[in-house]
């Protein structure tokens, strides 16, 4: 069964462009576990544009699936994840001013660095994703620094014009996933994924979690965060 991991990133931006307390993630997370998700995600960056301390402490608290922490890999987001424990750590590179994640990380030159940042976090029993380039060389270092799972980059797929783009993009996530599954890492999903392009990417062998939030956080503006996440759900597990 692949599990449905809901970023909730996009109810906190909605706040901080007022700088009041509605909405609320943790409340907007609440909501996705009773509609049936199987997780939640947030993005802690460093520069503290949507996400808050308070809100991923309260998280660690209150859900009860399991907590995603989308991380840079530096030392203040490690003492955060090391204290809240969550089910699993994701790590992601951070650009200032970017609007979204852009790309993978790049293992390859940050091997040492992530090396003992995933050695550390493992140690405390949290499992570590790396949200990977696509490329052999990137995966086959993931497995070197001791991940877990990577997270395929789907932005490409999801963002491809044509037929032809998108049969490309795709299969360069197919064969992304099975060099990772030979090397014995787990495998996840995520990026501009949506109730559209979804349903292939459901077909890619051995995924075990999809990570989605800007497209579900603005179905849920028209039809509600309940059905928004079922009809997600729908997809997944059929």
């Amino acid at each position: 069964m692949i599990e449905l991991s809901v970023n909730v990133d996009k109810v906190a931006t909605l706040r901080q462009s007022r700088g009041g307390v509605e909405p609320d993630p943790v409340v907007a997370a609440m909501i996705c576990e009773q509609a049936g998700a199987d997780g939640i995600t947030v993005h802690l960056r460093q520069d503290r544009r949507h996400i808050q301390d308070r809100d991923v402490e309260l998280l660690a608290k209150t859900i009860k699936t399991g907590l995603n922490l989308e991380m840079a890999a530096v030392d203040e987001m490690v003492e955060i994840a090391l204290r809240i424990r969550p089910r699993q750590c994701t790590l992601v590179p951070e650009r200032r001013g970017e609007l979204t994640t852009e790309d993978g990380v790049d293992v390859i030159a940050e091997e040492e660095s992530l090396a003992r940042v995933v050695k550390t976090l493992r140690s405390q029993g949290i499992r570590v994703s790396i949200f990977s380039r696509l490329d052999e060389a990137q995966i086959k270092a993931a497995r070197e620094v001791g991940a877990d799972r990577i997270e395929l980059f789907t932005g490409p797929y999801a963002k491809a014009s044509t037929e032809e783009d998108q049969d490309r993009e795709f299969q360069r996530l197919l064969d992304a996933a099975r060099l990772a599954r030979s090397l014995g890492l787990g495998i996840n999903a995520g990026h501009d994924l949506d109730a559209r392009n979804l349903p292939r990417v459901a077909t890619i062998p051995n995924l075990r979690e999809v990570s989605i939030g800007h497209s579900l956080i603005s179905r849920a503006v028209f039809v509600g965060l309940e059905r928004a996440v079922q009809e997600l759900l729908a997809i997944l597990r059929g």
